[in-house]
């Protein structure tokens, strides 16, 4: 929002300065983004006007011109603008003039010199010369009326300044110069100028048919006919000057009006060419394949989400946004039709972006634009146009469909002084509201306000606590400390942090990512194997349209992104957050109902496991470099590692990662499909397990150093070839030692080409060192022999093995 500081000063008039009415309005909660004068600096720039100009003698672009300043005797001024003429006036810097400092920093200074031969005793200067705007095709050409003579910063207003605010969308009252000012008048006090609205008298009974279709888009539809209207009338200089001030050049009179007003008052409205209507206006929904050519150029396709305003033959306009340019008016108009409306944000909300344009009009009813001042304004607006343009009014036509209920909303005083920190009393809230013209009653410490029309920000305690602390003012809350208790949370011993899960990662040579949650959907179905991802209403992007459910994608992503800048070793890893569908889960404080949103750790190796190394050979990390990391990782936890299948592992090269019989995550090579639909050289190892997992940890406990040695035997068992590692310990661990078992390690195995040594084909020698112990006492031969026994029997029993020789 941009206006000039004089025109709010029309309506409200502070005895503050520039500077202080900025830092007023930003106190206020209107954030005054930029202030900066309308001009540079200049002096002795003055009204001219030009009494003959000749041609140069001596250059054919240069014209010699004598300039009639209010000096008594002309000016004799060289000037090469196309524009230099007799009879206009135009901005004159006379001698010992200093212009706005050009592209080297220094003012530019006017002296008594010649052009051609011929004495210039001056300058003539167009607008860019002045730094006013970047027009510099000709002289800046003044009103008519202009006084001869006279300062031109006084004349044009340049000792004006432009503030420019910083508005959150729930200020849609202060959308306009008249709101800022009214907010102003409550912040200041200062007394504010309430603009009246005579009706105009209808000349002739010119109506338009209207028909409002659809109420649930338009709430109130007004109008009026306007005839013999002179569209080529000029623009007055001082209506000009304000939209310059708002950052809107003039096109149009009557486009000119209609942004004034809007601006002046935040009420968008459009001006159609009456004699291009066909028939009446049917205010509705568009419908799928109907077409419109806007204002702006743009021909767009509407449908059912879109409101519209058409004719009997075509749409006409967008409803809430944009004009069309079938009916917009030109040079040739002579009877143009004046429509306000009070379109319902939520169907003006989003449209504009659909078709990848914006405009004042849709940014303000998509706020809310108050419904109650449409004839009001269109009697502004018929004014304005007979005092420049002319014409003969028509009746006013008024439908009135459905306007916003203004609910009363109640804040509790004491609740009111508890969140703005500091004591409030009733007769300072009733202030406040009366201040910013909110209807108020108070019954029993609860004020009551009745929102006014223009308020739509109003709906809630909270939001009449914010108005009244805006008005008491945001510097004058006490700056109290704390009083909260301050206490140490100590960890619990048996879990570490999140930062020494990192710092672990680290050490093992990964390096940290952070990625978007929401991710591809093939990636959740190809990668995941979710084929019911959990969806996103309004994604930031076409291929982030869905809550990830693992980890994988978003590490695969970063390894292409290095590999695509000639990465030629990749280890990272992410601990994030995953989302995935769970009925049983109900919505609190931290959680969304039906979906369950666990941590999770993933990790990706890619490349050499040591890098540039003069001692090793260059190799591809394998599976046993990613289980070391996890194990290391999830030490002292012992984790068992289970073969398993996963969407995005190479099967039979995936492991699923146990602790305490319960699955924890998974790790193993990419399948051969992704690595190829990613394009990948070689090969990645990925792991992936959930955070409380990695987080949990065994507390220690004191256990005195053993006094009695302990005992070792080595068996040798004959087990078949498809018995695992795994499952051996499991039969030892499992065998009735009477606790002397304190440890197993598998140290040998041999497999013979052909039946040898007691071995059949199908069959492995698998040698085990058992060591044994009794913390009360030294192991006697009976007892080592037992527990030995007892190992082998148990081999024997649950995997078919035999003691070997």
């Amino acid at each position: 929002m941009q206006f000039p500081e004089s025109w709010l000063r029309a309506y409200c008039n502070p005895p503050l300065s520039t500077q202080a009415i900025a830092d007023v309005l930003t106190m206020g909660g209107l954030e005054v983004e930029d202030l900066h004068p309308v001009a540079p600096p200049f002096s002795q720039v003055v009204v001219g006007e030009i009494k003959e100009a000749v041609q140069h003698p001596n250059a054919d672009r240069l014209r010699v011109c004598q300039v009639d300043v209010g000096q008594g005797a002309l000016l004799n001024i060289v000037c090469g603008a196309p524009n230099a003429r007799p009879g206009i006036r135009v901005p004159v810097a006379l001698v010992g003039a200093e212009l706005p400092p050009g592209e080297d920093g220094k003012p530019f200074a006017i002296k008594l010199g010649k052009l051609r031969g011929v004495e210039s005793q001056g300058m003539l200067c167009s607008a860019r010369e002045l730094k006013l705007n970047d027009d510099h095709g000709g002289l800046l050409e003044l009103a008519a009326d202009a006084p001869i003579g006279k300062n031109i910063r006084a004349v044009l207003n340049l000792d004006d300044h432009v503030f420019t605010l910083k508005l959150t969308p729930n200020l849609a009252h202060a959308l306009s110069v008249y709101g800022v000012a009214r907010e102003l008048s409550a912040l200041t006090g200062a007394p504010l100028q309430v603009p009246s609205f005579p009706p105009v008298q209808p000349a002739n009974d010119a109506k338009l048919a209207v028909k409002v279709s659809a109420p649930d888009l338009c709430g109130r539809f007004s109008g009026r006919v306007v005839r013999n209207v002179n569209t080529k009338a000029k623009t007055p200089q001082w209506m000009v000057e304000r939209l310059a001030g708002c950052g809107q050049r003039s096109v149009t009179a009557l486009v000119d009006i209609s942004n004034y007003v809007m601006f002046e008052f935040g009420r968008p409205t459009h001006i159609f060419d009456f004699d291009k209507i066909h028939g009446g206006l049917d205010v509705r929904w568009g419908r799928k394949g109907e077409q419109l050519k806007l204002l702006n150029g743009n021909t767009i396709e509407v449908d059912e989400k879109v409101g519209v305003i058409a004719d009997a033959r075509e749409v006409e306009s967008l409803a809430g946004i944009m004009g069309g340019d079938a009916t917009a008016v030109s040079d040739d108009t002579r009877n143009v039709y004046v429509e306000a409306a009070f379109w319902w944000p939520e169907a003006v909300q989003g449209r504009s972006r659909r078709y990848n344009f914006s405009t004042d009009a849709g940014h303000r009813f998509e706020r809310g634009v108050d419904p109650s001042l449409t004839v009001e304004h269109i009697e502004y607006i018929t004014r304005l146009v007979q005092d420049i343009c002319g014409g003969e009014a028509g009746p006013m036509d008024d439908q009135v469909l459905k306007q916003p209920e203004r609910k009363p909303v109640q804040m509790r005083v004491a609740r009111a002084a508890k969140v703005i920190g500091m004591p409030i009393t009733e007769a300072q809230c009733v202030d406040a509201f009366a201040r910013l013209q909110l209807p108020a009653k108070v019954d029993n410490g609860v004020v009551t306000v009745t929102p006014p029309a223009y308020r739509f920000d109003l709906s809630i305690e909270e939001d009449l606590i914010e108005e009244v602390v805006r008005i008491v003012g945001f510097q004058n809350l006490p700056t109290t400390p704390p009083l909260a208790p301050i206490t140490a949370k100590l960890p619990p011993e048996s879990r570490r942090s999140r930062f020494a899960v990192r710092r672990l990662l680290a050490a093992l040579g990964y390096q940290e990512t952070i990625n978007f949650s929401f991710v591809e959907e093939k990636w959740e179905k190809d990668l995941a194997g979710n084929q019911d991802p959990i969806q996103l209403l309004n994604p930031i992007a076409s291929q982030m349209s869905v809550m990830r459910s693992s980890l994988v994608g978003s590490l695969l992503q970063v390894l292409k992104f290095n590999l695509d800048r000639k990465a030629e070793r990749v280890r990272v890893f992410e601990i994030g957050r995953v989302f995935v569908r769970d009925a049983s889960v109900q919505t609190t404080d931290s959680t969304v109902r039906g979906v369950h949103q666990p941590m999770r750790v993933a990790g990706l190796a890619y490349g050499d496991p040591s890098g540039l190394q003069w001692g090793s050979k260059a190799g591809q990390v394998d599976f046993y470099d990613m289980k070391g990391d996890v194990q290391a990782l999830l030490s002292p936890l012992q984790a068992e590692f289970v073969a398993a299948a996963h969407p995005a592992m190479h099967p039979g090269r995936c492991a699923a990662i146990r602790v305490g019989g319960k699955d924890v995550g998974f790790v193993g090579e990419l399948h051969p499909r992704w690595r190829q639909q990613w394009e990948l050289p070689h090969t990645p190892l990925l792991f992936e397990l959930d955070l409380d997992a990695v987080t949990a940890r065994k507390v220690a406990v004191f256990e005195s150093v053993p006094k009695f040695q302990p005992a070792e035997r080595d068996i040798a068992v004959i087990v078949g070839e498809q018995v695992t590692h795994g499952a051996l310990m499991d039969a030892i661990h499992g065998a009735a030692t009477s606790g002397l078992l304190r440890d197993a390690l598998l140290f040998d195995v041999y497999k013979p080409k052909e039946a040898q040594g007691g071995l059949q084909p199908g069959e492995k020698s698998l040698a085990v060192r058992l060591t044994l112990a009794r913390s009360d006492a030294t192991l006697t031969d009976e007892e080592i022999e037992s527990a030995v026994r007892a190992v082998v029997d148990r081999i024997a029993t649950q995997l078919g093995g035999r003691l070997r020789g």
